[in-house]
């Protein structure tokens, strides 16, 4: 038979027990963390935020993108650069995902984007444009688009703490910056 003392012995291990699971990072339960709170240790709140906002600023660049590809009578360095953005920004946006995924998060939305983001009214005017003047469009639009990334991204050098994120960022930087050079000579040419 059991003492009431053992009982109560039994009772404080399973009450620890239960606390200790509670306190524990999520990922180590073998479950996805839903809370900042619950982040690895090698990430902080800077960290997810800017990647929760770098996806889908990503996605509306591949859109954008795509936009003009669709379109007849574009000049042709227009459409490598818009060709170039999608191959690098798709990429990118599997790595993000995959280290929400692997920190407990989904995909947000309903969040604020970050800057440079194109209104619905910027896309429907991409989207209406033909000619020289889509790819002038698109070139001044895609130049704030990745103005905004960039300075996302010094922003998350700042604060944040992962490594993996901070050398996104830094590839971020040095590739959007070198495109808007770019964009910035064909703007100038047609």
């Amino acid at each position: 038979m059991y003492t009431h003392r053992t009982l109560a012995v039994v009772g404080v291990l399973a009450a620890s027990l239960a606390l200790s699971a509670c306190a524990a990072p999520a990922s180590d339960m073998g479950m996805g963390a839903n809370s900042p709170s619950e982040q690895s240790t090698d990430t902080n709140q800077a960290d997810t935020s800017f990647t929760m906002m770098m996806i889908p600023h990503h996605q509306q660049a591949i859109e954008m993108s795509d936009t003009i590809l669709a379109k007849a009578n574009i000049d042709p360095r227009v459409q490598e650069l818009a060709q170039q953005i999608k191959d690098a920004q798709a990429p990118e946006i599997e790595l993000m995902q995959g280290w929400l995924d692997d920190w407990g998060f989904g995909s947000m939305s309903g969040m604020d984007h970050g800057g440079g983001m194109m209104s619905d009214d910027d896309m429907a005017a991409l989207d209406s444009a033909t000619g020289v003047e889509a790819s002038r469009l698109f070139l001044t639009q895609m130049i704030e688009h990745h103005q905004g990334a960039i300075d996302m991204a010094k922003e998350e050098l700042d604060n944040g703490v992962n490594a993996d994120v901070k050398a996104l960022c830094d590839r971020i930087i040095s590739s959007q910056a070198a495109e808007i050079e770019t964009m910035k000579t064909i703007l100038a040419t047609l």
